[in-house]
């Protein structure tokens, strides 16, 4: 499917919730802070009310802003800045991302064993451009081939065959390529796609 085989509606559809998506740190922020705030408020509004005993107590006003509005900022404000400091313990402190990239990387087949069918035709074109201009190396000669090998055996997965049946239906039928056999085509062609739509 091309762009343009997109309808408007899903991709009109789309765009507004990619936008959701890039405001919704700040807007999960500020929901955050005013629904604790309001659920605080409760504990802490006697110190701010004019019948308030204790030694504790705030004025009635600041500058003319009434001291319920300073308390209800206060809170709000503190507990912003409680997230930006564990926000940065995080990050700089701890450097927990680091160990998060690292499980990422760990658990992502494409990263580790399998190789996606568009890197996987980089990664052959390299090794067979390599493989011809290094005649004269047989190390060099092994280990292309060895990377031939590789991408062959990565062309058995579903990734293989969604990408094939994609280019047959879109673009025009995929030749056999010089690392791949006809089998290996001929199957990613018939392997059924289940969420096809």
């Amino acid at each position: 499917m091309t762009s343009t085989d997109i309808s408007p509606v899903k991709k009109w559809v789309m765009r507004q919730y990619w936008r959701m998506q890039q405001s919704q740190s700040i807007i999960s922020m500020g929901l955050l802070g005013s629904s604790l705030t309001l659920l605080l408020w409760p504990y802490v509004s006697w110190r701010f009310s004019k019948s308030c005993d204790s030694g504790l107590c705030f004025s009635n006003s600041l500058l003319g802003i009434p001291s319920t509005y300073l308390g209800l900022l206060s809170i709000f404000f503190s507990l912003v800045l409680i997230v930006l400091c564990i926000g940065y313990l995080y990050d700089r402190v701890f450097s927990l991302w680091t160990a998060q990239r690292s499980v990422d990387f760990e658990r992502n087949p494409f990263w580790t064993y399998a190789v996606s069918p568009m890197f996987m035709m980089n990664m052959a074109l390299t090794a067979e451009n390599l493989k011809r201009n290094s005649e004269d190396d047989p190390e060099m000669q092994e280990q292309m081939d060895w990377i031939l090998k590789y991408c062959r055996a990565n062309a058995n997965n579903e990734m293989w065959a969604r990408t094939v049946q994609h280019w047959d239906k879109h673009v025009s039928e995929t030749p056999n390529f010089w690392f791949l056999d006809e089998e290996i085509m001929s199957k990613a062609r018939s392997q059924k796609i289940e969420d096809d739509n």
